[in-house]
């Protein structure tokens, strides 16, 4: 976060939101997001992820995608259009596991509400890895091994080379529900804190949307248009021609900072198979549907997890040992 508390008030500078949805990823946000989006007392803005209030500066703003917003004035801006009597929010859950997220929320909106969505920890890691992979942020296909690797890349060894979020590859520090929810509730009072489990979510999509809507008290009655929580992404195939095509991309939508032997290729390519052509014939090659993930890691992941999914179910007051299948693991 560029502003603090020396810069004016956030109130004179513009729209502050009332509501953050503040992940976890892969657990069903982006559903969220669109389902509370059609509601006529709530507005969020075009760019679900500002991730306005992450206290780590990026490296290269201008690499960023979806034009976030790294000045105070920037970010209010984005909540501007919303209507009077409106309640205004967004979505960004990378801030579950920002160690700062909660405390620079709490500092520009003491009164906000906050969303939480957990997912049983083996189910959210399988996903989770495969979205690095298919962001190029992780080079290792293999669950198993990216997991082995945590000891070097903790060092800063073994992070795959242009990786643009190294941090994220330490996957064990992601499965910290408690502590993440109690940086949260450390600013914010039990009842301004909502958690959601993903499982519930999936299973009905309905319910838990009504029940978010009565927590950030809007009405509760209005038909809104469900959002796909249980669509699978596909996994990466082949990672080497997986990497060709985000050069050849990014040669065709900035050629300046493509290498130069992808925009040879993608100048070479036959019109007919440049654009979309030429992307979907790369992605039904590169992208199948993720394999299950294996038995035994499996039975490793939820041995580890154990602990804390026993700790959730004391903080919630919830049986997720049992509701998530880890009743049965010594």
């Amino acid at each position: 976060m560029a502003e603090h508390q020396s810069d004016p008030s956030p109130g004179s500078l513009g729209r502050v939101p009332e509501f953050f949805i503040i992940g976890h990823e892969n657990s069903g946000t982006t559903a969220l997001y669109r389902m509370l989006r059609q509601h006529p007392q709530i507005f969020m803005p075009d760019l679900k992820e500002p991730r306005f209030f992450i206290a780590e500066p990026p490296k290269d703003p201008s690499a960023l995608r979806g034009k976030r917003p790294h000045t105070l004035p920037d970010y209010l801006a984005l909540f501007a259009p919303a209507l009077p009597g409106q309640l205004a929010g967004e979505a960004s859950p990378q801030y579950i596991r920002s160690k700062d997220a909660a405390r620079l929320i709490a500092e520009v909106q003491p009164a906000a509400r906050i969303i939480a969505i957990l997912r049983e920890p083996t189910s959210f890691l399988r996903s989770f890895h495969n979205q690095c992979v298919r962001g190029s942020i992780e080079d290792q296909n293999d669950l198993r091994r990216a997991l082995a690797l945590e000891p070097l890349r903790r060092e800063g060894k073994r992070i795959p080379r242009g990786s643009p979020a190294p941090e994220r590859l330490l996957y064990s520090e992601h499965i910290r529900y408690v502590e993440q929810l109690r940086r949260f509730r450390a600013e914010f009072p039990a009842e301004q804190v909502m958690v959601i489990i993903y499982e519930d979510f999936r299973r009905d999509n309905d319910a838990t949307l009504r029940r978010t809507l009565r927590f950030l008290e809007v009405d509760d009655t209005v038909e809104l248009e469900k959002s796909d929580v249980t669509r699978v992404r596909k996994a990466v195939r082949f990672q080497r021609m997986h990497r060709i095509a985000i050069s050849l991309q990014r040669a065709r939508r900035r050629p300046a900072r493509a290498g130069k032997l992808a925009r040879t290729v993608n100048a070479l390519t036959p019109s007919r198979l440049q654009g979309g052509a030429l992307e979907d014939l790369v992605r039904r090659a590169v992208f199948a549907v993720p394999r299950p993930l294996d038995e035994k890691l499996t039975r490793e992941l939820r041995r580890r997890f154990k602990g804390e999914v026993e700790a959730l179910s004391e903080y919630l007051d919830r049986d997720l040992v049992g509701f998530w299948g880890y009743d049965d693991i010594d």
